[in-house]
């Protein structure tokens, strides 16, 4: 388990949720991913994310699918593309990653309470 923290460190990241609008291979990353952008709804906007998803998902399969993803993060550089926000998921027991997901639709951009 990590160090324990307070609610006012827990309210500093900005989790939101979006919807996979678009998705493609990313050849030039080191492993396996997607480039996928994301719309999390008008005052956020669309962003773009890299995510080791390939084992799970295939790029049709994530468009308009909704995911969570921190957007208070600053971007980070990966090969030739700009990863603008990290896309959440969780390792499988073989260390693959699934999506952290909503149960139900939900407006793109809510913030995760």
């Amino acid at each position: 388990m990590a160090e324990e923290i307070t609610y006012a460190d827990f309210e500093r990241v900005d989790i939101r949720v979006g919807t996979i609008i678009e998705a493609s291979p990313f050849p030039d990353a080191r492993k396996p991913a997607f480039k996928l952008l994301i719309d999390f709804g008008p005052d956020i906007g669309n962003k773009k994310s890299s995510a080791q998803i390939t084992v799970h998902y295939t790029p049709e399969s994530l468009i308009g699918r909704q995911v969570l993803g921190v957007v208070n993060f600053p971007p980070r550089q990966i090969g030739p593309f700009r990863s603008e926000v990290l896309t959440l998921g969780f390792e499988d027991e073989n260390g693959a990653i699934v999506l952290a997901a909503v149960e139900q639709p939900v407006p793109n951009g809510r913030k995760m309470m």
